[in-house]
């Protein structure tokens, strides 16, 4: 195959002119392998180890290589919502980075249209920044004009739930529990209609209110021609966001297709081990 690209047309429908799905992004025969540096020394294989072995003239400790993603191929299409499931270490998570760009394949293909966009409980804020800042350089950084953050700032904070108890959007970050964090997070990225939305956990934080806040952006999103990942451990909320799932287990694909039906293999499998 040619060596992936990134196409960018118009998402203004889900549809061709023959009535045929668009394809948005393309994962042919992936393969992802990442090495685990120092695994079983006890934290040897940080830089205080690096350090230490310069002065000591010792060799580097063992270097493990994890296998996390082992031939994965799917299609997704514009308008879709998918949820990705599976136990933990099963690959779900390299698997979104990988899309995202953020980590190479070494071997396979991932074809994307548009800029995919990626939604992590782990995505970087600045802790020393109030949250109100946090979201204008979140929102500068999506593309966005002045006088759009400006607009939309305000809905962003409400949407999030921060301010809920009290003015937090005008303090750091760093006072902050991790699902507020998590929250404004969410709400900063689902603020932008994106090609490719790739999100991990975020659904998962908060209460049943923005839970359900979070669900009905997703729907939005698709309804704007967009592609919605969804990582999450939350069955429900892959119930009632996604209409298609995959279900990855120690690197492969072991089901593709309506949720409800790869939700009931999943469960089964689950009930065996």
């Amino acid at each position: 195959m040619a060596e992936p690209t990134n196409v960018r047309t118009d998402v203004s429908a889900s549809t061709a002119a023959d009535g045929s799905r668009i394809p948005t992004v393309v994962v042919d025969d992936v393969h992802v392998t990442y090495r685990v540096h120092g695994a079983g020394q006890g934290g040897s294989g940080g830089a205080v180890g690096a350090l230490k072995r310069m002065v000591s003239g010792t060799k580097a400790p063992t270097v493990r290589e994890v296998h996390a993603v082992k031939g994965v191929s799917f299609t997704a299409y514009r308008g879709e919502a998918i949820g990705l499931i599976g136990s933990n270490g099963s690959g779900k998570s390299t698997l979104l980075r990988a899309i995202a760009g953020l980590l190479p394949t070494n071997r396979g293909a991932i074809y994307t249209q548009g800029q995919p966009s990626l939604l992590g409980v782990n995505a970087a804020l600045l802790n020393d920044l109030s949250g109100e800042r946090n979201v204008m350089l979140g929102c500068l950084a999506m593309g966005m004009t002045p006088a759009e953050v400006r607009e939309l700032t305000p809905g962003i904070i409400t949407f999030s739930g921060i301010n809920e108890r009290g003015d937090f959007a005008s303090l750091p970050m760093r006072t902050y529990s991790s699902g507020m964090a998590a929250r404004l997070r969410f709400s900063i990225a689902a603020a932008k209609k994106h090609d490719v939305l790739l999100i991990d956990e975020a659904l998962a934080t908060g209460d049943a209110r923005f839970r359900r806040r979070s669900e009905r952006r997703v729907r939005e999103l698709r309804a704007g021609a967009g592609t919605v990942f969804l990582v999450s451990h939350s069955i429900s909320s892959i119930r009632d966001t996604c209409e298609r799932s995959i279900w990855l287990e120690s690197g492969l694909i072991r089901a593709d297709g309506p949720t409800a039906e790869v939700i009931a293999q999943y469960d089964e499998f689950m009930n065996q081990k």
